[in-house]
């Protein structure tokens, strides 16, 4: 594994923890009323951006 892919992997994992954290953030502003709707946004703008947690990790 090359400098540029740990590079890229550790760059997606961060930007994976930030999703995360904005999740819980708007779940807790809301009372987590909108939690089904913030959790669909949320994987369609990973999706969007290439960072699907469903798919394996690509090489």
């Amino acid at each position: 594994m090359g400098i540029f892919d740990r590079f890229k992997n550790q760059a997606q994992d961060k930007a994976k923890d930030m999703s995360d954290a904005g999740e819980q953030k708007i779940n807790d502003k809301t009372g987590d009323k909108y939690a089904d709707k913030v959790d669909d946004a949320q994987q369609r703008a990973e999706g969007a951006l290439g960072m699907d947690r469903d798919r394996p990790e690509q090489p």
